[in-house]
């Protein structure tokens, strides 16, 4: 198993220790009065399955996340935003919850979450947790309780529970399709040992939608968060913060077929109710309440699949989730003007708010930009266009996510055989579009074959999706051990980024430029240019660059390139 060096933090010990006081007394950012950290944070996102396993069992867990930590402040990133490692089925690898305040055995236990919430803090990185509110498990005791209780129990009013349509009850309330695939309605076999009801899941039968019409939704869900952030953790990465509310109908869709054809959330009478923003300021209040205490900002951020920036600028009011994902820049083309319009719309919209923009490339539902900026069969743009979009997204002005396996240029596994895939879309629909399983296979940390440095010493256990072979090339041993690396790329970029105050948080003046280049100016003293072509074109300023994605001779800005250089405004 890969263990990166200590270096001057030896004192952090992955051995199993006594529990440790939720957060490190010596914890270096609790400043009252600072600007708050989440502004301009670099976040790394660690998929906790596939980050490193610790036990040997092909699974990567908590301890492994814990030993990872080195790795990640060596890196330059300023938190972890943990993927669900509550109690679960794991039909959907975590995002079906059966327990919203313990940890799935899988993963370690409590005492192992504060070890890592105390070391990740005695480092310097915040810790924020994945918390799923649209929707739970079958396996959660409410879901259990409300099948027993039958028709008019109390518990079934936890959920959507709703007599069929048709003569005897046979046909689903409604027509609205999973965005999964399938029906969103499945009929329950009642305690008389008839059918009966029928239940919403919007994603799987396996993870049935909430009722956050019923109080009682809202009481535990303010109790969750209570329960970890007494636990010492920064903040919560709300999964489909833009669902909760359906429409109190349940009609039917004018295009039911949407979500699941998208596989996004799009039925307007299911997504995007505005009864939801309620439930975002009083989570802002506890929030608030937690930081009033010691000074220590507490974040929310969510997963808001909106259709426009300004639908997503409702998210981050003053008074309600402080970040929201821009996911307009993931899905923009490889193109200057494209790009230029998504960061113009999103700084126009979204930083009017107050809040600032929250720019992802990457991260655990999403082909891996080497793959997606690939350019066609031959694929050969892939790696350019990624490094470069990457240093494009970290000089922009707000705050940046980083998937695990992004800054070693892992492209996506497209190969997987089918006996192999664990995603429910695949078998929800026995179709491979969309499947995510690509971008989540294991981390290779080092060696020349699986499972890399990916389980522990000694182990036999396959990790739990296959690596392929050219992982090789791609380990994070291999990586650190190479100047030119993207893994040396994103750590001189996050250097730059916290050393230079022109990057972060600020504002941003576009430069005239070429058709195929994007060129601004972060404050007064550092440009940005991206060339999305494939010719050189002449630099837009003179002079060698402080940061480059591929080497740029002298007065040239090569295609598929992205550059920083400092700037003398009194030569502008």
């Amino acid at each position: 198993m890969f263990t990166a060096p200590l270096e001057e933090d030896s004192s952090i010990s992955t051995a199993v220790v006594a529990p440790a006081p939720a957060v490190a007394p010596d914890f270096a950012l609790q400043v009252v009065g600072e600007r708050p950290w989440w502004r301009d944070a670099v976040v790394y996102q660690v998929y906790i399955r596939s980050f490193l396993d610790s036990t040997g069992d092909g699974v990567g867990d908590l301890a492994g996340v814990r030993a990872g930590l080195p790795y990640l402040r060596k890196l330059g990133v300023d938190g972890i935003w943990l993927s669900p490692f509550y109690p679960s089925p794991q039909h959907d690898h975590g995002y079906d919850v059966a327990d919203y305040m313990a940890v799935d055995p899988l993963y370690g236990d409590l005492a192992e979450f504060d070890r890592l919430v105390v070391d990740a803090h005695r480092l310097g990185l915040r810790t924020v947790v994945d918390i799923v509110p649209n929707h739970c498990s079958t396996a959660h005791p409410w879901f259990r309780e409300a099948l027993a209780g039958g028709p008019n129990s109390a518990a079934r009013s936890l959920f959507h529970f709703v007599e069929g349509r048709g003569e005897h009850g046979e046909l689903p309330p409604n027509n609205w399709r999973a965005m999964f695939g399938g029906s969103a309605w499945s009929r329950v076999t009642e305690p008389d040992g008839k059918l009966g009801q029928w239940y919403l899941h919007l994603f799987t039968p396996e993870q049935p939608d909430l009722n956050w019409r019923d109080p009682r939704v809202a009481d535990h869900f303010e109790h969750v968060l209570r329960f970890w952030l007494d636990r010492g953790v920064d903040g919560f990465r709300i999964d489909v913060a833009a669902g909760l509310f359906k429409h109190p109908e349940l009609p039917d869709s004018p295009d039911p077929e949407a979500d699941e054809r998208t596989r996004d959330s799009v039925n307007p009478l299911a997504w995007n109710r505005p009864e939801v923003h309620a439930v975002w300021r009083q989570w802002r209040t506890v929030c608030e309440e937690y930081t009033a205490r010691d000074g220590r900002e507490r974040l929310l951020v969510g997963e808001v699949s909106v259709p426009t920036p300004a639908d997503q600028a409702d998210y981050v009011r003053p008074d309600e989730l402080h970040q929201a994902f821009f996911f307009h820049l993931l899905s923009a083309p490889w193109n200057a003007g494209a790009f230029r319009g998504t960061i113009t719309e999103a700084l126009r919209d979204i930083a009017g708010t107050g809040s600032t923009v929250t720019w992802v490339l990457n991260n655990h539902d999403q082909v891996r930009t080497v793959t997606r900026y690939a350019g066609g069969e031959t694929g050969v743009f892939g790696a350019a266009r990624a490094r470069a979009a990457a240093l494009l997204m970290l000089a922009l002005p707000g705050a940046a996510y980083i998937y695990q396996g992004e800054e070693l240029g892992l492209p996506e596994v497209i190969d997987l055989p089918d006996e192999v895939l664990t995603d429910p879309i695949f078998h929800r629909t026995g179709s491979r579009q969309y499947v995510r399983d690509g971008c989540r296979v294991p981390l290779p940390w080092s060696g020349h074959a699986s499972p890399f440095g990916f389980t522990a010493d000694g182990s036999t256990a396959r990790p739990w999706l296959p690596q392929p072979a050219w992982f090789a090339e791609h380990t994070t041993d291999r990586a650190l051990n190479d100047t030119g690396s993207f893994w040396h790329l994103y750590r001189d970029a996050l250097s730059l980024r916290a050393r230079l105050p022109q990057l972060g948080e600020g504002t941003l003046r576009w430069l005239d430029a070429p058709p195929s280049v994007l060129a601004f100016v972060r404050g007064d003293g550092l440009v940005c240019a991206v060339n999305f072509g494939e010719e050189p074109v002449p630099a837009p300023v003179p002079g060698p660059p402080l940061l480059s994605s591929t080497s740029c001779p002298s007065g040239l800005l090569p295609g598929n390139t992205a550059a920083w250089w400092a700037h003398d405004p009194a030569n502008a």
